[in-house]
């Protein structure tokens, strides 16, 4: 137990020292630099929040577009009348509801079912708020004037960034993370043992959409205007998914190692090749899944295996039977 504390307290120290290293960058630059340290803490808490629930459940969740959706609206609609604070609140719950109601109606489901009703979700609520805007509004799209600069935003996800790491932390410790592990192995061991496998699923998911909801309200100022199609783009579904596999799911902060070289990656196609973005996404997703199914993490735990019975080999250490 010493040296699993020890080592926890020795990764807290490090994340401390990244975390302190990152919130500099704004000091250092505003422009270029600074806009793709947003997209990455952006990134680096959706696909954190997305691992949360889909790591251990192994459900590939497409939602991701319609949370992150639903804050920035939370924000659009009242940003005129409300503090930011209370707003990011308002996302916070609004986003968890509309997983839960999700989780309710879908989590029973499995496999590809599961990732096309959520893929739909997005634009069924695209859909929606573009005909209550046309019917009761006269006008699609609302505007978001704030006193938040590109620094503030960065400062704000970086906090966010931190609370989801903690809070992916304490769900691993606790009986929902335990219950999670077990479900995400064989949901039909874990009715048998007395786990709700269903209301386990719900609430996972249900943190997972708040923070996905509050990324999406810390990001509305940066938009400026916000309108559906924007508010509610699936492309950011597909690349959260690209990401998180790319880094891998075995391990809370392994996204990273996909996010950060993928927003980079994708700066440049949009920059360079922008009416192939989509293409190359796609591409881009199917390789991953071919070549490295179990992301990044996966690649370096198989080195790291081969290299342990190599040595063991060498050493004259007899191979566990298997």
């Amino acid at each position: 137990m010493s040296l699993i504390k020890e080592t926890e307290q020795r990764t807290g120290g490090i994340a401390l020292l990244l975390f302190g290293a990152a919130a500099l960058i704004p000091l250092a630059d505003d422009g270029y630099y600074l806009s793709m340290a947003v997209n990455i803490a952006m990134y680096a808490v959706l696909c954190t929040a997305w691992t949360l629930f889909s790591g251990p459940t192994h459900y590939v969740s497409l939602a991701t577009a319609a949370f992150f959706g639903v804050g920035t609206y939370s924000v659009g609609l009242g940003i005129d009348t409300l503090p930011f604070p209370l707003l990011i609140a308002i996302a916070a719950v609004a986003s968890s509801i509309l997983a839960g109601l999700v989780g309710l109606a879908t989590l029973r489901l499995s496999g590809v079912y599961f990732v096309i009703f959520t893929l739909g979700l997005a634009e069924l609520v695209r859909q929606v708020v573009t005909w209550l805007q046309v019917n009761f509004v006269g006008s699609v799209g609302l505007y978001v004037f704030t006193d938040l600069t590109e620094a503030h935003i960065f400062w704000m996800l970086l906090a966010l960034a931190a609370l989801v790491y903690v809070t992916g932390w304490l769900v691993n410790r606790s009986r929902l993370g335990f219950a999670m592990r077990i479900i995400g192995n064989d949901e039909t061991v874990a009715r048998h043992v007395g786990i709700d496998v269903a209301r386990s699923k719900v609430i996972l998911f249900m943190i997972s959409g708040a923070f996905i909801g509050i990324t999406g309200a810390i990001l509305a100022p940066r938009f400026a205007y916000v309108e559906p199609p924007s508010a509610f783009n699936p492309v950011i579904s597909f690349q959260v998914v690209i990401m998180a596999l790319l880094g891998g799911t075995g391990r809370l902060w392994a996204p990273l190692l996909g996010v950060i070289p993928f927003t980079i990656l994708f700066d440049q196609i949009s920059a360079n090749f922008p009416n192939y973005t989509s293409l190359l996404i796609g591409i881009a997703f199917m390789a991953i899944v071919y070549y490295l199914p179990r992301g990044v993490i996966g690649l370096v735990d198989d080195i790291r295996m081969r290299q342990t019975k190599r040595h063991e080999h060498a050493a004259g250490v007899p191979e566990a039977a298997e």
